[in-house]
């Protein structure tokens, strides 16, 4: 079966996602044991068993949700899928590109590993936050804030016609949201972030993150992958692991990341990870496009007809 797979980033972690996987599935189970040995920590525990405070740390998440989509990933494509077409959501596209076959389980959990903790220590480094913008179009959005000189304020993820996230250091940030209130957006809410991810706050952690990928292999896709940073699908090895360093420091393309994916003409799509924060930005960006949940054993079973083990 031909699948255009979509990944979720962060914010869909959930204390116990991935469970039954690892209950119902020998081959998931090795894949969570792995993962445990690989980073030497017991991250499957975390998982299942939180706290939910520790799973939210960024050093957590980013390893957390890619070994939970790397898992669902390996049961769609032992049950038959065929990617046609993956993309990821931020964090998300390095289990798209797992899912392509351009990086390997270990790699991909190592890298994200190093990237959500140099994440880390660049919010600590450059204090920022991240603020959601609904009911203004991107374009006033970046129109508004390009008069903000108190320090850095960019668009950051690009998510829906009708939401966009900030992101920069505190002061700019809140001086934004006040501004943006007064010019006519419906909410401006600041998020629960450690840092202003896509922004240039992260270079310290682009940086790092460069480095980290400088011995990692990237292989041919097997299907192109859509990318965050320029929107479009992409084949080259070469060029994909550049945008994966550009990215945390680029605003989050989605809505153009979509349109390109409608103009593909994909077969069915599918949100593999916890949530469904993909299928409710898909009504928003191109509502003829379905989206089926593939977030556990039996919805991958069903999709496939059927009823499972």
């Amino acid at each position: 079966m031909e699948l255009a797979l979509l990944y979720p980033g962060q914010g869909s972690q959930a204390v116990g996602m991935g469970r039954d996987l690892y209950d119902r599935l020998p081959e998931a189970r090795a894949r969570f044991e792995e993962a445990d040995r690989i980073l030497g920590r017991g991250l499957t525990k975390v998982i299942f068993d939180g706290p939910e405070e520790e799973l939210k740390d960024t050093r957590s998440t980013q390893p957390a949700l890619f070994l939970v989509e790397a898992a669902l990933t390996d049961l769609l494509l032992a049950k038959g899928a065929a990617p046609k077409y993956t993309a990821g959501h931020s964090l998300g596209e390095y289990s798209a590109l797992y899912a392509a076959g351009v990086i390997s389980f270990e790699d991909g959990l190592r890298t994200v590993a190093a990237r959500g903790a140099a994440m880390a220590e660049a919010g600590q480094q450059n204090p920022g936050t991240m603020a959601a913008v609904m009911g203004m179009d991107k374009d006033k959005i970046v129109s508004v804030i390009s008069k903000i000189t108190n320090g850095v304020v960019v668009s950051a993820n690009e998510n829906s016609p009708d939401q966009t996230v900030i992101s920069g250091s505190v002061d700019a940030v809140n001086e934004a949201c006040a501004l943006l209130k007064e010019a006519g957006a419906k909410r401006a809410m600041l998020l629960q972030v450690s840092g202003a991810f896509h922004s240039p706050l992260m270079r310290p952690a682009a940086d790092k993150l460069a480095a980290a990928l400088e011995s990692v292999k990237f292989s041919s896709p097997r299907c192109p992958v859509i990318h965050n940073v320029t929107a479009k699908p992409e084949s080259d090895p070469r060029i994909m692991k550049k945008l994966l360093v550009d990215q945390l420091v680029s605003p989050v393309r989605w809505v153009d990341s979509m349109k390109a994916l409608a103009e593909c003409k994909p077969p069915a799509c599918a949100e593999v990870g916890p949530g469904a924060v993909i299928r409710g930005l898909m009504k928003k960006c191109q509502p003829e496009i379905n989206v089926v949940a593939c977030d556990g054993v039996n919805n991958v079973y069903s999709l496939f007809g059927g009823g499972g083990e």
